[in-house]
């Protein structure tokens, strides 16, 4: 029977993705021999989770505080230039490229009326309102908007809804090239196939 400290640990643990109960009572154990201080480190990161991250309040990105995130704040980054994607997560490998330089705007999910995921519960109207006050820009380039979704039936939907919506404000609306499997995600795209999906975007 294990102490009910190290028990609570591998239940915690083999709730998190990917872990199961071995996993679980691996990880666990492997930090009950680690010294105190690293595992005091360990808990004040997690703490600081919640606590020290926050929502940047134009494109839903992650931030350290409650100002625009870093990309938003870069000046070098094209403004007019927005890449619409379904999660956080989806940042990450297109940053990675090193391909794209413009900004992006998280949806917080795709349109999935099985899942209850309806247009008003996505940041859509958001997303409006910035190329609204782009457009009212007087020294205002051409905007751009890419819909890099996921190749799935839920992307697909979603790019149909955003393409029909964003027509009238005038903007030019384009979507990845279809690199991408059908069915397959962004965050595990590798790099070449997401260079050449910006690159040839259409």
């Amino acid at each position: 029977m294990l102490p009910p400290p190290l028990k609570a640990l591998i239940d915690h643990f083999s709730r998190l993705p990917g872990l199961g109960q071995r996993s679980a009572t691996r990880l666990a154990f492997y930090l009950l021999n680690q010294p105190e201080r690293d595992l005091h480190d360990l808990a004040q990161t997690l703490k600081d989770l919640k606590t020290r991250t926050k929502v940047c309040p134009r494109c839903f990105n992650l931030t350290s505080d409650s100002t625009l995130c870093a990309i938003c704040a870069d000046q070098k980054r094209q403004q007019n230039l927005i890449c619409a994607v379904e999660d956080i997560l989806d940042i990450i490998p297109i940053e990675r490229t090193r391909q794209f330089s413009g900004v992006y705007h998280v949806l917080g999910g795709l349109i999935s009326p099985i899942e209850g995921l309806t247009p008003d519960k996505l940041h859509i109207k958001e997303l409006i309102a910035r190329i609204k006050q782009l457009t009212a820009k007087q020294d205002s380039r051409p905007i751009e908007i890419i819909l890099a979704f996921n190749p799935t039936t839920e992307g697909d939907t979603t790019a149909l809804y955003l393409e029909r919506l964003l027509k009238p404000l005038n903007v030019k609306i384009t979507k990845l090239n279809r690199g991408l499997a059908t069915g397959s995600d962004l965050e595990y795209a590798d790099e070449t196939t997401l260079v050449n999906a910006l690159k040839f975007r259409h």
